[in-house]
């Protein structure tokens, strides 16, 4: 393997492992949903945004009005997942959550179809069964550190939050000639604008180790994760993009063992493996949506 093709590969593992712990950083931050994504908004905005300034993409970019009420309105469906994601952890477990988010690239198939006319293909439509079915059996067997069962309120949420991160790439979509790091400046932008009122209901954190925590997930889990995935997606086979990553979701499920002592049972976890099997495999002939929509993959970026 060439060092142009092993670099890409590293840059994409490393952004698929960063996303994997965005739910440990979000809860030992100790912060409420809304204030999380606010931070994250404000710091990784703000380091984008000079990222973006130091290569003159900022300065050269001259969008219409179409392309900016565009990126205002993926940039809503953006942030509003990232509330809803955050605010499932506390609900449910990081591992459920996380696994439960990982419908979204087949959610975004839907959406194409329903405001694209792109055609659904019959493999799809068993995937979208087999992942959905597989939520139902987490929902019914999961369990939290407690011992007691999940709160189906905390499932729902992270079925909202792939809801509006599909929305957030379908959007994506539509701004394809615009560079993605550019758009991310301006999404995250326009979140830290929407989320600074609600801080006067749930304010940061005033412990300086919930606010170190806070700055760690808008510089490294935002700011250097899109970075890193950015730079390396287009330069890496379809099949690559969709192996690694499943590093998210592993990842995330492994701290939720090592550090809250979440323990699996033979249900939940083959309903997760279910999820990830049927959302994360890759369709013949084409990368998954959400890396053509361009975050992420989580998205994938959470």
């Amino acid at each position: 393997m060439t060092n142009s093709e092993t670099r890409p590969l590293l840059q994409w593992s490393a952004a698929m492992a960063m996303s994997g712990t965005i739910g440990a950083v979000v809860l030992e931050s100790g912060a409420a949903a809304p204030a999380v994504a606010f931070a994250r908004c404000f710091v990784g905005g703000a380091l984008l945004v000079l990222w973006c300034l130091s290569r003159c993409w900022l300065q050269a970019w001259r969008p219409s009005r179409r392309d900016l009420g565009l990126a205002v309105l993926g940039g809503l469906f953006l942030v509003g997942n990232w509330v809803l994601l955050f605010a499932s952890y506390a609900l449910s477990s990081i591992s459920v959550s996380t696994v439960v988010y990982h419908t979204q690239p087949l959610i975004l198939v839907g959406l194409a179809a329903a405001f694209l006319g792109e055609k659904v293909a019959k493999s799809h439509l068993a995937r979208a069964a087999v992942a959905f079915g597989g939520v139902a059996l987490i929902s019914l067997s999961a369990h939290g550190e407690d011992g007691k069962p999940v709160q189906l309120a905390g499932i729902g949420l992270a079925l909202g939050a792939a809801v509006l991160y599909a929305g957030a790439s379908f959007v994506a979509k539509q701004l394809k000639h615009v560079r993605p790091h550019l758009l991310a400046a301006v999404q995250t932008t326009v979140g830290a604008v929407v989320l600074a009122p609600v801080l006067l209901v749930t304010p940061l954190p005033s412990a300086p180790s919930g606010l170190l925590w806070l700055v760690l997930l808008g510089t490294v889990h935002t700011a250097l994760m899109y970075v890193l995935m950015y730079a390396s997606i287009g330069k890496l086979p379809t099949t690559t993009v969709a192996l690694l990553s499943y590093l998210y979701p592993v990842v995330a499920v492994l701290v939720d063992i090592a550090c809250y002592g979440h323990r699996p049972s033979w249900a939940e976890g083959l309903g997760m493996l279910a999820v990830l099997a049927a959302a994360l495999a890759p369709q013949r002939g084409r990368r998954p949506a959400a890396a053509r929509a361009g975050e992420p993959q989580p998205e994938r970026v959470s």
